[in-house]
């Protein structure tokens, strides 16, 4: 394709400015964790870490979950939201928590 494209294209591309990057997420509770406590658990991760940082998670599970965070509008995620979102993680009752780098959702 020609590098000089129309907004209109590079959008419907979500190329360019358009570009969206986020990163997958997993993580384990542990199985003492009861399914109240993981609703609380996950809740509060989207209160504290998911909503003030405009990102969007987008993903679930029982014991083990998995998923995508983006960011709620056009844009990118850094390497700071990845640091946030694994940082909640630590000291809570899971067992393991893996985050992906960052990549291109649309084409990656």
């Amino acid at each position: 394709m020609a590098k000089n494209r129309s907004r209109r294209l590079r959008k419907k591309l979500r190329v360019d400015e358009f570009q969206e990057f986020g990163f997958d997420i997993q993580w384990t509770f542990e199985e003492s964790v009861s399914e109240q406590d993981i609703d609380s658990l996950v809740d509060q991760f989207i209160d504290e870490v998911i909503e003030p940082r405009q990102l969007g998670f987008h993903g679930g599970g029982h014991k083990e979950w998995q998923g995508i965070i983006a960011t709620q509008h056009i844009g990118k995620c850094t390497d700071e939201d990845i640091a946030a979102v694994t940082g909640f993680w630590q000291g809570k009752p899971v067992k393991e928590v893996e985050a992906s780098t960052l990549y291109d959702i649309w084409w990656g």
